[in-house]
């Protein structure tokens, strides 16, 4: 086992193999016979102990009339197992369109989410959205498909089963002030945090101006993510997501996700309570009324 590397490649070569393995109708006993594995090593393949082998994919793939793209995919995450840390680059070794985090978030128990420059994707309206991506792509059909999937990603805050996951945000009160073009569009959007934080699973806290420069001033945008139990297994490591302009890192190793953690606790001791949150947030609507 790779002990350096990040764990979250192959826990998600694993989560789906095992995904085309059900779809397939095929036992893990079944296809441990067919590819003469043991079924103690497809178990840890499933669950993501292990590195997976290219051929090993390929083999698995065919046996499980995996389509080719999901075998491409399958392959670069196998490759990026191997790696010492992970980045996750789109377009790279893992397609653009196969978004590793979105099946991460959707796996949360729990998303703790700091914003110094923009409201996080979860909590965007659609008229926001639509002004980021616009500023993002130049593309307008590229820019439509990206706030369809970004709206589509905020169902799991409501979801009944499994249980929506709880939601903690942090944002720099620059972010409320960074207006988009559109001034009715975003004065919803600075509504729609208030209502949002009415939710019990969800928080909206804000750092004043008047709180100063803190320790996270230089850490940019990350999220951290907290796993559930599944039956009997240990969950999955706490991970932390930490996104720029040409990819995202992945960062589960213990002393990571203590300084994240630290971090947080920095950042909540700066912010300001929900309910004063709410009152600077509904001030900056009133002023950008007048």
């Amino acid at each position: 086992m790779n002990e350096t590397g990040s764990t979250v490649p192959k826990r998600q070569v694993g989560r789906l193999l095992r995904q085309l393995r059900e779809q397939a109708g095929i036992s893990l006993m079944a296809a441990a016979a067919e590819l003469e594995f043991s079924r103690a090593r497809m178990y840890r393949i499933e669950n993501g102990e292990v590195p997976v082998r290219k051929h090993d994919v390929i083999a698995m793939c065919g046996v499980y009339s995996a389509p080719g793209h999901i075998t491409e995919v399958l392959i670069g995450l196998a490759a990026e197992s191997k790696a010492k840390g992970w980045w996750h680059a789109y377009g790279d070794v893992v397609p653009a369109w196969f978004e590793l985090y979105v099946g991460m978030e959707q796996a949360a128990a729990s998303l703790r989410s700091y914003a110094p420059s923009v409201i996080p994707g979860l909590l965007q309206t659609r008229e926001y959205a639509e002004a980021v991506f616009r500023s993002w792509h130049a593309d307008p059909e590229a820019a439509g498909s990206a706030v369809a999937v970004r709206l589509e990603r905020q169902s799991l805050l409501s979801r009944r089963l499994p249980e929506a996951p709880r939601l903690d945000v942090i944002v720099d009160e620059g972010v409320l002030r960074r207006a988009i073009p559109d001034t009715l569009g975003m004065q919803k959007q600075l509504a729609h945090l208030v209502n949002m934080s009415i939710r019990h699973n969800i928080g909206v806290r804000v750092i004043p101006f008047a709180a100063g420069p803190h320790k996270a001033v230089g850490s940019g945008q990350f999220t951290i993510l907290d796993f559930p139990a599944v039956g009997t297994a240990s969950p999955e490591p706490t991970t932390i997501y930490c996104e720029n302009l040409t990819g995202a890192l992945y960062l589960d190793k213990l002393a990571e996700v203590e300084t994240y953690e630290s971090i947080w606790g920095e950042l909540g001791a700066v912010a300001l309570s929900q309910a004063e949150s709410d009152d600077l947030i509904r001030t900056i609507i009133e002023e950008s009324d007048g």
